[in-house]
């Protein structure tokens, strides 16, 4: 009895997480928060980490910290580039499947998803080869953002301006 009272109580109150969180498409359109562009992304509930497409990075020092210089992708024109610089966080070494490994920087970013902020680390790495400029992991959305894996471009990028 009191297991089938616990099992249901458990399952109340993930249900009523649940009912609080954003449904979002597994591709949607979402906003640098601190650029003001918007990028169509990948939600990938498979990855535990955010990643985004940059170009030309280049590393150097400001108040005495490690900072990142990057390009990314102009969305309204696919020639032209966008510069974002960043505080370094962190490098991490992936083990890419080849085997071999590969270092990419971390930088915290701010998207707006649907009418969320939210901020994470995410890594920087070259991604023209792949059809989006970002892929958004499970560090930004944990607690947030349910994926409707067979939905698209459920809610545009619409947060409030920054109070900070």
């Amino acid at each position: 009895m009191l297991l089938g009272i616990a099992l249901l109580t458990q399952a109340a109150a993930a249900h009523a997480a649940a009912a609080s969180m954003s449904i979002l498409g597994a591709v949607e359109n979402v906003r640098i928060v601190q650029e003001d562009v918007v990028l169509e992304a990948r939600m990938d509930t498979g990855a535990t980490s955010s990643s985004l497409n940059a170009l030309n990075k280049e590393r150097f020092k400001k108040d005495g910290e490690d900072w990142i210089r990057f390009e990314i992708i102009d969305p309204d024109d696919e020639t032209a580039r966008i510069t974002l610089e960043r505080p370094i966080e962190r490098i991490v070494r992936i083990r890419r499947h080849s085997g071999e490994s590969q270092e990419r920087p971390v930088v915290r970013m701010e998207f707006c998803m649907g009418g969320l902020r939210l901020a994470a680390d995410t890594s920087l790495i070259d991604r023209t080869a792949l059809t989006y400029q970002a892929l958004i992991g499970r560090s930004h959305m944990a607690g947030h953002i349910l994926v409707d894996s067979g939905a698209e471009h459920l809610l545009a990028p619409d947060c409030p301006a920054n109070t900070q």
